[in-house]
């Protein structure tokens, strides 16, 4: 027999680096960035269905290019705004803590850029630009000097911007080749007083963050009930004012826009112009499907109705 041999470890020596380890991914961020990514998705569907309202209520012919354009350029523009963090968001939107902001913001630019193309293709590209511009300006502001503009503080100012700029966009796709501009004025007027109240109704939700950022939003400064009074009067202005141009001719006779979004209007004012500590997941579907949901809504039933 031979001779029995021993073998020791003692002096082998391992790399310190396996090349070959595998690391998992980092996926803490996956969630938060695809809820970042898919928060403005039932926003931009539904301002692409208000310009197709906007082109029956003006009895015009509507281009499907141009819908899809101002959605997309919708979705860009609230993307941004939620991309670029900001110190009230830190409360209202806690759920997006640790999204991966730099692909929302390559996901703002592409469909920006893809939005802004479809409505070149109608002449339309310097609209493209204004809720851009305004958004960017409502979002982070640009400094002069020593001042600093910026459209998000003041007392009903944010809720102006959206009136105004959004009601504009709408208006100025779906108008672009009227005949005459009282109907498009009056469009422009009808969107941007909906759009004031949705606003300001989602004010209410975000109170807690808006107080504690100093933004002096109609329910930070003026409080509940007195907000809820001006939000109706606005509600029944608008309203009072597109049933008076329907009777008139100005205005297409659309009676489920002008019936549906009366009182889609009211329920939100009624159950949503109320601030909540942490709003429940039932609470939230229940306002999307009023608020974001309504002009989905309007056109499925009149689909259905044959009106």
């Amino acid at each position: 027999m031979g001779e029995k041999t021993s073998f020791s470890l003692d002096n082998v020596r391992f790399p310190k680096n396996n090349q070959n380890s595998y690391h998992f991914p980092d996926i803490s961020s996956l969630w938060p960035t695809l809820h970042l990514l898919n928060s403005s998705t039932l926003v931009s569907i539904s301002g692409a269905l208000r310009i197709y309202l906007a082109f029956l209520l003006l009895q015009l012919q509507f281009n499907i290019l141009s819908c899809i354009g101002g959605g997309l350029v919708v979705y860009s523009v609230y993307t941004l705004d939620r991309a670029l963090d900001s110190e009230e968001d830190a409360v209202n939107r806690s759920e997006l803590t640790g999204a991966r902001r730099d692909i929302a913001l390559f996901a703002s630019v592409l469909t920006f850029l893809i939005g802004a193309y479809f409505l070149f293709l109608d002449g339309l590209l310097l609209l493209a630009f204004l809720p851009l511009v305004t958004g960017f300006l409502y979002s982070k502001g640009i400094k002069v000097g020593t001042h600093h503009l910026k459209l998000k503080g003041g007392l009903g100012v944010k809720n102006l911007v959206v009136g105004i700029t959004w009601g504009a966009f709408i208006a100025g796709i779906a108008g672009w080749y009227a005949e005459s501009i009282l109907p498009v004025f009056a469009v422009f007027l009808y969107f941007g007083c909906k759009l004031f109240v949705n606003s300001s109704v989602y004010d209410f939700k975000d109170l807690k963050g808006d107080a504690l950022a100093g933004i002096k939003t109609l329910p930070v400064s003026l409080g509940e009930q007195k907000t809820r009074d001006i939000l109706l009067g606005i509600h029944l202005f608008s309203h009072s004012l597109l049933s008076i141009l329907i009777l008139s001719g100005l205005i297409a006779y659309e009676p489920m826009v002008l019936v549906y979004s009366f009182i889609a209007g009211i329920v939100c004012i009624d159950r949503f112009a109320a601030p909540v500590e942490k709003e429940s997941k039932n609470r939230l579907y229940k306002r999307l499907f009023v608020v974001d949901g309504e002009s989905s809504m309007v056109v499925g039933l009149r689909a259905i109705m044959g009106v």
